[in-house]
């Protein structure tokens, strides 16, 4: 894995200690999609394992036409509204549709059920994100990029 600043300085574990400490005290964000070629946001619900993102949604949601359409998103995760120096994330990846059950039972968290039926809901999916970079912002340092894409 490339672990770099944009300037291709190399950098320590510790900007992914960083990135994984606000990916598991963050859980929700806005998840941006495409649609006719412009971005679509909505706040979402996040998962993670490591740096992958998971977060649950329905068949016929906007969200899952447009990542079958297009399956570039950005997501933004971590600011709480508390200042201007709120450390954040800045997540580019592709999602995919995942059907599968246990990881849908694995998610699956009390007041979900506003908008899916329960955990055999046949229209409960699952958006998997994958990163291909991750910028830490605001973290008393400039912004850091965690490169994925080549790894």
């Amino acid at each position: 894995m490339i672990v770099k600043l944009q300037g291709g300085v190399i950098l320590s574990d510790n900007l992914r200690k960083d990135i994984l400490s606000l990916l598991e005290n963050n859980k929700v964000g806005s998840l941006a999609t495409v649609k006719d070629n412009k971005p679509h946001s909505r706040y979402m619900t996040f998962f993670n394992e490591g740096l992958t993102l998971y977060t649950p949604t329905t068949k016929d949601s906007y969200k899952a036409e447009e990542i079958e359409a297009n399956p570039n998103v950005h997501i933004l995760l971590g600011y709480t509204g508390d200042g201007m120096g709120d450390a954040y994330l800045e997540i580019q990846g592709t999602a995919q549709i995942i059907e599968d059950e246990k990881l849908k039972s694995e998610i699956w968290k009390d007041g979900m059920d506003k908008w899916i039926d329960g955990p055999d809901d046949p229209n409960y999916i699952v958006l998997k994100i994958t990163p291909d970079t991750v910028r830490l912002m605001n973290n008393d340092e400039p912004p850091q990029t965690l490169n994925l894409e080549n790894s």
